[in-house]
């Protein structure tokens, strides 16, 4: 079935909305008037969102952060799970531990990690997490000993 007349309808219709917003029947939609609480998103969809969204913290933080591109692909790995968690202009603000990964010591850029309110916030919380398992500690622990 050839669908390429009904999306050049939908689109006329519905129109474009990139970020959520409610329709007329008051449910959350995105795109061409995708219902998100009825239909959600498959996993497709979700990991499509998330490869993209790496990618564009990727460049930005190519950009951005010079020593980023000097880093092996686990310490960046580290970086860009840290900029999707909570947003590159907060990582950037980890000054310690960027001045530490200029000169690859990576022992105290870790402790620079856990040193942070990021970190604070995670054991705040996750109370009953044990302290090895939040996710702040365990990419600590990746960026000192550069492996999984």
């Amino acid at each position: 079935m050839d669908f390429t007349k009904l999306k050049e309808s939908i689109i006329r219709f519905e129109g474009l909305e990139l970020k959520p917003y409610k329709c007329p029947a008051n449910k959350l939609s995105i795109g061409y008037g995708r219902n998100l609480e009825d239909n959600g998103i498959s996993i497709n969809e979700a990991i499509y969102m998330l490869e993209n969204d790496l990618l564009n913290i990727k460049l930005e933080l190519e950009d951005k952060l010079p020593v980023f591109n000097r880093l092996d692909d686990i310490r960046q790995n580290v970086l860009l799970e840290m900029a999707y968690n909570m947003g590159i202009s907060k990582l950037l603000n980890f000054k310690k531990t960027i001045q530490h990964l200029k000169k690859f010591d990576y022992v105290e850029a870790s402790k620079e990690m856990l040193d942070s309110k990021w970190h604070k916030d995670f054991k705040k919380y996750a109370p009953n997490t044990k302290e090895e398992l939040l996710r702040s500690s365990i990419l600590s622990k990746i960026m000192k000993e550069g492996k999984y």
